[in-house]
């Protein structure tokens, strides 16, 4: 077995003595991206409720390629990816099948999934500012973060990581190349430190008097402030408040954890199943609870301390967009030096 990989069965054999039918059970094969133990509450709840048993492939990368290398006799039925641009990469590689449902199509907003069909997003983090907490500061616009007012108290992580050139594409989609590198020039003047680290590093560094503000995800918060992260990353997280940013003519930049069914996947009917189950309510909640990520189903609740943040307006440009506009995104990094 690859060292990288983890088979493992969500199936429960509690749940099976408890399911008659299962004598007769259904099966689908999930390969993802996502971490078994974000995944398994809502694998394990789908088997619940409807007898399906569900096997998980845990891949750490290489999804597309192994998929790819089984071909045909793929036992693969649904790809599930952190990151829209993954997504696209598998529609790329011609790794998955256009599926019409009215169910994925009324609980998923039109943004945040591809117009044929080949993948659906299920749950959101949002690109959001982290705030000493003693700062008078209760809005902000993505554009602010070149502004020479913050020279010296932006911190970020690198330019080049896949959570900031989604931020920088979308910047793109608003205002054109041109002013997106004059935009990150002006973001790397303001920086407190080299663009390095990771998100939670600027809680971690607004705590330490480094910076003021930094940009980060809004799922780690959570993490963070619920204790899962542990007793620094507590500490961390009572340094800061969190503002939503907008840009000036749109919403807050947003990524996905999504899905698609395989384009040879022997359980279609099932996978599908699986895909609408994973936007209803029951799920869109274990989303919510599990990983402190945003439901993608309109009118679903967010977790406490997400929702604690205030209502999410997300960007008005779509993920296929911005995900096109990613390589020119990661070329201006390096025109900049942003990383330097």
């Amino acid at each position: 077995m690859n060292p990288r990989t983890i088979l493992t069965s969500t199936f429960l054999a509690t749940s099976l003595l408890t399911i008659p039918s299962l004598a007769a059970a259904a099966k689908i094969n999930v390969y993802t991206t996502r971490e078994p133990a974000l995944i398994a509450p809502l694998l394990e709840a789908f088997t619940a409720s409807t007898g399906t048993k569900v096997n998980t492939v845990f891949l750490k990368d290489g999804l597309a390629e192994r998929v790819a290398s089984e071909g045909e006799s793929s036992p693969a039925d649904i790809l599930m990816a952190v990151d829209a641009g993954n997504l696209v990469d598998l529609v790329d590689k011609g790794l998955t099948q256009p599926i019409d449902s009215t169910v994925l199509n009324a609980a998923v907003p039109e943004q945040l999934r591809d117009a044929q069909g080949n993948w659906f997003g299920l749950s959101m983090r949002a690109r959001v500012l982290y705030v000493a907490k003693d700062l008078d500061l209760a809005s902000f616009n993505y554009e602010d973060l070149a502004d020479p007012k913050w020279k010296g108290k932006v911190c970020i992580r690198s330019g080049q990581h896949p959570y900031n050139t989604a931020l920088f594409a979308d910047y793109i989609a608003h205002h054109g190349a041109e002013e997106t590198e004059t935009w990150l020039a002006g973001v790397k003047d303001n920086l407190a430190r080299k663009a390095a680290g990771g998100d939670r590093d600027g809680a971690k560094d607004i705590l330490g008097g480094i910076c003021d503000i930094a940009i980060a995800n809004s799922y780690y918060v959570g993490l963070m402030r619920s204790g899962k992260g542990g007793e620094d990353q507590a500490k961390w997280s009572e340094a800061i408040k969190v503002v939503l940013p907008t840009f000036k003519d749109g919403g807050t930049q947003v990524n996905i954890s999504g899905a698609a069914v395989a384009k040879h996947s022997p359980n279609k009917a099932e996978a599908v199943k699986l895909l609408e189950y994973l936007v209803s309510d029951e799920a869109q909640k274990i989303y919510a609870e599990a990983n402190y990520e945003y439901p993608v189903k309109p009118g679903a609740a967010a977790d406490p301390i997400i929702a604690s943040f205030g209502e999410l307006k997300i960007d008005n440009k779509s993920l296929l967009e911005i995900v096109s506009l990613r390589k020119q995104a990661s070329e201006l990094v390096d025109k900049v030096g942003f990383d330097n």
